[in-house]
């Protein structure tokens, strides 16, 4: 049995295998429409989700399973004081395989100690969000047909955005990566990321406070958007929540063919008049999400 709790936890021509299967999802779905018959996915989200929890009940229905779970933790036993060692448990009693997301970090990590099925992680905190990352790569290999040799510009909330954490994990492992970080002083990478992830590895990075500074060095832009529920003070959350705005002018220093990508949901951090562009494909990424996560319940429940 097999969990996934990482993006790490799958070597790079693991994901190569899980990606083509993606892909061929993509190509012929109703070849996959009852390839999961009989099984059920339990969704158990202690933490608000639309995106997330909705592309992996789709991603289930889709492949024919059947989804049980709750969407916050208010509505589980987790309000009487339920630890998330029984709650799994207990889940493993109802379902086939489980996404779980928390916000505490680790807490799928207990999950998956103490599971009889596999568990995977839909979130934990500011810590990492493996399955967004698996739809990143498989946007980005989809639409620019690669996965090394190239400038990536990761903006915004760095500094608790897990969803950048997890890429950049990814990501070293291909060759030619440039990364370059936009974020203000206040929510620049944790030392962590810096210091034993890019460091150590001896990964070139160039970090920038203005947007406008490196646009046209960019071959992906990532933005994010400034989280309000990982602030402690609201007024540092009000003065922030708004530092970065992509708009046309801006997307005019662009090259033609840079992708901007976006996890979402966007509150003002990417103004509507860019959803035209055809380099802004965020929207296709919750599409490849579907993709993604189907093949990854396929694959750890050896389906395929």
């Amino acid at each position: 049995m097999r969990h996934l709790m990482s993006p790490l936890d799958f070597t790079t021509s693991e994901l190569d295998k899980l990606f083509d299967l993606a892909s061929e999802i993509e190509k012929n779905p109703k070849k996959f429409s009852n390839t999961c018959n009989g099984k059920i996915l339990a969704t158990c989200f202690y933490e608000p989700s639309t995106r997330t929890r909705l592309s992996f009940e789709s991603a289930m229905y889709h492949l024919g399973g059947n989804v049980l779970g709750f969407s916050d933790a208010a509505s589980s036993s987790a309000s009487k004081g339920e630890s998330v060692s029984d709650t799994i448990r207990m889940i493993s009693c109802y379902a086939d395989i489980c996404a779980i997301r928390h916000p505490k970090e680790g807490a799928p990590v207990v999950a998956s100690n103490k599971s009889s099925i596999p568990v995977i992680n839909a979130g934990d905190g500011g810590h990492q969000h493996p399955t967004q990352t698996l739809t990143d790569l498989l946007t980005i290999r989809s639409m620019k047909g690669r996965l090394e040799n190239f400038t990536i510009g990761l903006c915004g909330d760095l500094k608790f955005g897990r969803t950048v954490h997890s890429l950049i994990n990814a990501l070293i492992r291909y060759p030619g990566i440039q990364f370059i970080f936009i974020s203000p002083e206040e929510l620049k990478i944790p030392d962590y990321i810096r210091e034993d992830v890019l460091d150590k590895n001896k990964i070139s990075y160039k970090e920038f406070v203005r947007l406008e500074d490196c646009m046209e060095d960019l071959d992906l832009l990532y933005m994010t958007r400034v989280q309000r529920e990982r602030f402690f003070n609201e007024e540092e959350y009000i003065r922030l929540k708004d530092f970065y705005i992509l708009d046309k002018n801006k997307m005019a220093l662009a090259k033609e063919d840079m992708l901007v990508l976006h996890p979402l949901p966007r509150v003002n951090e990417i103004s509507v008049e860019v959803d035209d562009d055809p380099r802004a494909v965020y929207f296709k990424q919750v599409q490849y999400g579907v993709y993604v996560r189907m093949a990854l319940i396929l694959t750890l429940l050896e389906l395929i």
